[in-house]
């Protein structure tokens, strides 16, 4: 199976605030939630200091309870969107269902469709008339080829959609899910489409983030997610696998050799396969 899109050659340049997501590798990084324009502004500073383009934030939250943070809805979109101007980064920011589409497209430059939503498919259908680019979770259940064909849906109408590997349910405690590399790898085979791999929902934990990040980054993938917090033990979601700003500054900053021997490999193979005139 692979993407109608993809075998037509679509979508080898999605690019979103002068940024191809098709090109090199890209963090993308914020809070879980936004909480205030405080926190917003710090994160958005260091992460922007360090290289980061894209600033994620969560308005509307969808949580396993009912008693647990549930974002701050319009106030939350508006807070993200004014410190991602301030900061010259574009933003990201999770739709929940068809009503508020419109409502978060006004706001953010992406609109993320979280793991719980994948087939929501009167939501993938609304995203579809959309101009904006989506950026679509897997499934925490969910096979490769139904990730697919969820994207199809948006596909569409739109073909600016970035697949996003987030883990999916395993029986291991050790980590919130198990994160699916040999998902990512074959995605990147099966589609022209961005391959973007969210590190902190698939760990649950923000010490083995590093390694997994190099992982990535070797991979192939175009980039990775991560949740960044001024001071996660205060977070009011998520606060467990949330990296303190120092912590992911120099994460960043440790990823630059890594990607800049990736280029260097990918510039050679490049060369080497170009046949001589």
């Amino acid at each position: 199976m692979a993407l109608y899109s993809a075998r037509k050659g679509f979508n080898v340049g999605l690019t979103v605030g002068g940024i191809n997501l098709n090109r090199g590798f890209h963090v993308i990084a914020g809070p879980c939630s936004v909480e205030s324009a405080e926190q917003m502004d710090a994160a958005a500073a260091v992460l922007a200091d360090h290289g980061v383009r894209i600033l994620r934030g969560g308005a509307f939250k969808p949580r396993t309870s009912p008693y647990s943070f549930q974002g701050l809805a319009e106030k939350g979109l508006e807070l993200l969107a004014q410190s991602a101007r301030r900061h010259g980064m574009i933003s990201v920011s999770e739709v929940m269902d068809t009503d508020s589409v419109e409502l978060v497209a006004a706001s953010v430059d992406i609109l993320q469709v979280g793991a719980r939503n994948m087939q929501n498919f009167s939501l993938l259908k609304r995203l579809a008339k959309q101009r904006k680019p989506v950026l679509l979770k897997r499934g925490m259940s969910a096979t490769i080829e139904e990730f697919l064909l969820a994207a199809e849906y948006v596909l569409q109408g739109n073909d600016n959609v970035i697949l996003c590997e987030r883990g999916v349910r395993s029986f291991e405690t050790l980590t919130r899910n198990m994160l699916d590399l040999a998902g990512v790898a074959l995605l990147r085979r099966m589609s022209h489409l961005p391959v973007l791999v969210d590190l902190s929902h698939s760990t649950g934990r923000a010490d083995i983030v590093p390694e997994l990040a190099r992982a990535c980054v070797a991979l192939g993938a175009e980039g990775i997610m991560i949740e960044v917090h001024p001071d996660p033990q205060s977070a009011l979601s998520d606060g467990d696998q949330a990296i303190a700003l120092q912590d992911a500054a120099n994460l960043i900053d440790d990823l630059t050799p890594w990607i800049e021997l990736r280029e260097r490999l990918e510039s050679t193979t490049s060369h080497a396969a170009t046949p001589a005139v």
